[in-house]
């Protein structure tokens, strides 16, 4: 991968943490992520007349992508109220990789070679590793685990589309606002609809952080975008993953929470797989 592709989405995974961290906030969480969407997709409608129009074969793409991107949403507050978050984040973002490596062999045209697999493999596997960290109270349930492999199949998707239809639009910028403006309309107004008063509330409390969170989001997303032009998507998706590291460094500094062996042989193994990515031709 080239060093400016690889150094910008390692920028896009920080960001990503940062945005995650920020809306560590009171409120259901249905609501703070229709805060977030449409607070991306206000800034998106703003730049609409910047940014210009993608190609007339990527509005199939960008349709696709919108449906996958609000079943994610959706889908991963279902896993959140089976699941704590500790354990369903990262199998969610950890098992995504490794399933938009499975999907880009076998459906698209791209070759990963024997390195960039092992990579993906380390990434994928040490993201995972960190839900396994923490002792389960408790009998075991399954649906947790169950909703975040889920959750991580819709995160594969989006990306793969959102790839696909970045590639095809000719403009990586275009694919991304047009999709984000578009996309910051229907959760709010779901919301709107079935939690009118709880939204209210969330967003007066709330909307200085939930604005900037949406920005951050939406940086984060463009830059994985606009990357997926230029390297091999698993790549890409495996790189923007090692998000997850970068959350629990904040998590440890900033929050004081606890960094065990296991933890941090995770880290190790998913922060290895990077380089490993790097380093791979």
């Amino acid at each position: 991968m080239d060093l400016t592709v690889f150094g910008m989405v390692f920028i896009a995974a920080f960001l990503h943490a940062v945005w995650n961290a920020l809306v560590k906030i009171q409120g259901d969480r249905l609501v703070v992520m229709a805060l977030i969407s449409g607070s991306s997709g206000l800034v998106c409608l703003a730049a609409l007349p910047i940014v210009g129009f993608p190609e007339p074969e990527a509005w199939p793409y960008i349709f696709l992508a919108l449906v996958l991107h609000n079943a994610y949403y959706l889908f991963l507050v279902v896993a959140y109220r089976h699941g704590d978050l500790s354990h369903v984040y990262p199998i969610a973002r950890g098992s995504a990789p490794l399933a938009v490596a499975l999907i880009s062999v076998g459906l698209l045209d791209e070759t990963l070679t024997r390195n960039g697999m092992v990579a993906v493999s380390f990434i994928g596997l040490g993201l995972i590793s960190l839900a396994l960290s923490r002792d389960r109270r408790g009998s075991f349930n399954i649906r947790p685990y169950a909703y975040a492999l889920g959750t991580g199949l819709f995160i594969a998707l989006y990306t793969v589309v959102d790839g696909i239809g970045a590639r095809a639009a000719g403009n990586p910028h275009a694919y991304t606002f047009w999709l984000f403006a578009i996309d910051g309309l229907p959760l709010p107004l779901l919301v709107l609809v079935l939690k009118k008063r709880e939204t209210l509330k969330v967003v007066k409390e709330n909307w200085r952080i939930g604005l900037p969170a949406g920005i951050i989001a939406l940086v984060a997303t463009w830059i994985v975008i606009w990357a997926m032009t230029l390297a091999p998507i698993a790549y890409v998706s495996a790189l923007r993953e090692t998000s997850i590291v970068f959350a629990v460094i904040i998590g440890v500094v900033f929050l004081k929470e606890r960094l065990d062996i296991r933890r941090l042989i995770a880290i190790g193994c998913a922060m290895f797989g990077a380089f490993l990515l790097k380093a791979g031709k």
